[in-house]
């Protein structure tokens, strides 16, 4: 019997992966540009609660399933992700990072 344990993975390394994710209409990666409110571990599940530019978001697929490629790549075995996507609080502008406001000349 195996008694040992996987570490849950950092919350920072969950970001990090996070910020490899774009969104392809503007070219800013989803942590810069405000659309990640929480990223929580719970047991062997990671929980992303974000939110969409516009909740007609054509790229709203696209954008899930990269999120899932790239918290793969990082999780340990045995876990797994989950995405809620949520319109409260409503995304604005104000949301973005610095890094992100000057990408876009603000």
């Amino acid at each position: 019997m195996n008694t040992t344990t996987t570490p849950a993975p950092e919350i920072e390394a969950l970001r990090g992966a996070l910020r490899t994710v774009i969104d392809p209409e503007v070219g800013v990666n989803i942590v810069d540009l405000g659309l990640v409110y929480e990223i929580e571990v719970d047991g062997r599940q990671v929980r992303i609660i974000m939110t969409l530019s516009s909740p007609a978001c054509p790229m709203g697929d696209m954008i899930r399933e990269d999120i899932h490629a790239a918290l793969r790549a990082v999780l340990p075995p045995g876990f797994e992700s989950v995405i809620d996507v949520v319109w409260e609080p409503a995304w604005g502008p104000h949301m973005m990072s610095a890094a992100a406001r000057i990408q876009f000349g603000w």
